[in-house]
């Protein structure tokens, strides 16, 4: 048996690269962008207006002009005009290109229009209410770094540079795995030996935060369906999560099963709870890495963030981030197993407060959803005290 730190470091040194793929911009957010983005043009690619007002010549200000005669209207999306009438100006909407002549606008709140004229209330400062050209970023420049992952802020730079497609990383092809005769369909009404899957559905939720759509298999506690059922999903997957069959049960058979089919195991077994049966190893032939947690939901839940989420990231180049909250009360971890603990956390003034959610065992579903993830406590001498800094696994997205 290994030490949580050891399972942890052997998983992250099998991170891998599924290489990339060109995908449609509507596609893209939530990938990894595999390219870097230049800008196509200067950006503004013109000298534009930020307000609404009227755009003169801030030399006729100096020579004392404060009344000015309005000669046209420029909306957003025409070409350029021309201001060249000594005491002229031009009406001008927000995004509109500044007229050749023109230098600053003056906003209609600063100004009284009246048969034609347009007069300023105060002094402007010249060039005021321009956006001019390339102020943001020069033709050529890098707008986007590749290896970022894409949000609604890189998707508007992306359409904003005429990106209509673009280059990604692949994600792994995934196969989620049930074990256990005693699992049945959500739909049917289990007989009172019997109980419905949830371990699945789950890490299906889970994946499809990561805009995965993960095949689902069901392998009963048979050694040659299992083998069967296998060999299938490593042919067809880049990743496997199976969920049950690894304990020291009679009917945990998977670990025999994947000596069989060569898979090598990298460990089995971890200083940990939940999840202290944890199955980890790579196929020798076709690479597929096989995830097998412990059935019970609390373990398989646990261990899916903590293990492979960071090797997610990692597969993928993103960082594998670190997060502490405060300890709301003291706790005792003795003893030789690291400690997963359920907490709900609290935001006070910037400081993340971590409260103990009570639960059953790793077979307590529900207590799930009343946290927010899991404190990673080491066991030592000495009593984890309140207001200590510890880290933490979320399990949902938190709002700081």
């Amino acid at each position: 048996m290994i030490t949580f730190q050891e399972a942890y470091e052997k998983v992250l040194a099998h991170s891998q690269d599924y290489g990339t793929e060109t995908v449609l911009l509507k596609e893209a957010t939530g990938r990894v962008l595999a390219e870097s983005v230049l800008a196509d043009r200067d950006f503004p690619p013109f000298n534009r207006s930020t307000k609404d007002g009227i755009v003169i010549n801030y030399n006729d200000i100096a020579s004392g002009i404060t009344e000015f005669r309005i000669t046209h209207v420029i909306a957003a999306g025409t070409q350029q005009s021309h201001l060249k009438d000594i005491g002229g100006c031009m009406e001008i909407m927000t995004g509109a290109v500044i007229p050749e002549g023109g230098d600053t606008v003056i906003m209609y709140e600063e100004v009284v229009i009246q048969n034609g004229m347009a007069k300023i209330s105060q002094v402007p400062k010249r060039g005021q209410n321009i956006h001019i050209k390339g102020d943001d970023e020069k033709k050529g420049a890098k707008v986007l770094e590749q290896g970022c992952l894409i949000s609604a802020a890189e998707i508007g730079v992306l359409a904003a540079v005429g990106k209509a497609t673009v280059l990604v990383k692949c994600l792994p092809k995934i196969g989620v795995i049930a074990t256990g005769n005693e699992l049945v369909a959500v739909a049917d009404t289990p007989l009172p030996h019997q109980i419905r899957k949830s371990n699945t559905h789950s890490l299906h939720a889970a994946l499809a935060d990561l805009h995965i759509q993960p095949e689902q298999f069901h392998l009963e506690d048979d050694k040659a369906a299992i083998e069967t059922g296998l060999l299938k999903a490593m042919e067809q997957n880049n990743v496997l999560l199976l969920s049950g069959g690894v304990s020291k049960g009679k009917f945990d058979f998977i670990p025999e099963v994947m000596d069989k089919l060569g898979v090598q195991k990298v460990f089995h077994r971890v200083l940990q709870r939940p999840g202290k049966p944890f199955w980890f190893g790579k196929h020798k032939l076709s690479d597929t890495l096989i995830f097998s947690f412990p059935g019970n939901p609390v373990s398989t839940f646990a261990n899916y963030h903590i293990y492979f989420k960071p090797w997610f990231n990692k597969s993928l180049g993103l960082p594998v981030i670190k997060i502490e909250v405060i300890l709301a009360e003291d706790i005792e971890i003795k003893g030789t197993l690291t400690r997963f603990l359920r907490v709900k956390v609290h935001v006070n003034q910037g400081r993340v407060t971590a409260v103990f959610v009570t639960g059953n065992g790793s077979g307590d579903l529900t207590s799930l959803a009343k946290s927010d993830g899991f404190v990673l406590l080491s066991p030592k001498e000495t009593p984890y005290e309140k207001g200590e800094w510890v880290p933490f696994i979320p399990t949902r997205n938190i709002m700081v």
